[in-house]
């Protein structure tokens, strides 16, 4: 099975990566497996919040190069593979970016190329001392260009380029500063830190998170004074919700709130 899944009563979905023998590579198959259970996680109101682990020394070496190269064989040198393979992947980090539910990557080993651009789009990303990350495309003569896209979204530009120009592997604690990644966490309490970590998100209401999460990624594309009038409108909107008068009661009354999700 290439996507283990398992829920919690917290209403954590844990996805775990599970072909480490090709490092966890994001195959056609591990693509479209993905985009089919994120789709599915969209739609059900018991999933709260998503944590994307893995098996194995890496957590995605990013596209299977064995997978390329075959496709090289074709009549248009691979050139409508190459151009499917990359539309997929885009649509399925796409995904976890809109997704309503939020998304927390748990990264232990490397994370290289488009494994690197599946930790940056997700919401949050926890990793264990030994993770490692890179865009090495250079190294072989292809450039991490929709990697890219990812990277330069949530690192500096002097950083991203720095990773994109040069191939080179970032540590854990780097990729920490640079803003990869949320924090670096002892191996053998990784897992429990980011379980702790998604049932406290998991714990809010889930309208206000997906309103939160669609304001946030939406907002920053924005000139400053539209950013503004679009997030206005946006807490408007959201004062009206059920989840916030609740809130709100609950804090002024001194007792824990008890959300509806609308």
């Amino acid at each position: 099975m290439l996507l283990l899944s398992e829920q919690n009563d917290n209403g954590v979905l844990r996805l775990t990566l599970n072909d480490s023998s090709r490092r966890n590579a994001l195959s056609e198959q591990m693509l479209d497996t993905l985009q089919t259970t994120l789709e599915a996680a969209a739609s059900n109101p018991e999933v709260r919040v998503i944590v994307l682990a893995a098996t194995g020394p890496a957590f995605c070496a990013g596209h299977d190069l064995k997978e390329i190269t075959q496709a090289r064989q074709h009549d248009d040198a691979g050139r409508a593979f190459f151009t499917r393979l990359m539309g997929h992947c885009a649509t399925v980090m796409q995904a976890i970016v809109n997704h309503p539910k939020p998304v927390i990557a748990e990264v232990t080993g490397i994370a290289t190329a488009a494994g690197c651009q599946l930790v940056a789009s997700c919401d949050l990303a926890y990793a264990g001392p030994e993770a490692r990350f890179a865009t090495p495309g250079v190294h072989i003569g292809l450039f991490c260009s929709t990697p890219m896209v990812a990277m330069s979204r949530n690192v500096s530009n002097k950083a991203a380029m720095e990773m994109l120009l040069t191939g080179d592997m970032l540590s854990a604690e780097e990729a920490m500063q640079h803003g990869l990644i949320n924090r670096v966490i002892a191996a053998e309490e990784l897992t429990a830190y980011t379980m702790e970590m998604a049932a406290k998100i998991a714990s809010k209401s889930s309208m206000t998170l997906a309103t939160g999460k669609k304001a946030f990624y939406a907002q920053r594309e924005m000139p400053l004074a539209e950013a503004y009038a679009y997030t206005s409108e946006i807490m408007v909107e959201n004062m009206l919700k059920q989840d916030a008068k609740e809130g709100i009661n609950a804090f002024v009354e001194k007792r824990t709130p008890h959300w509806q999700d609308q």
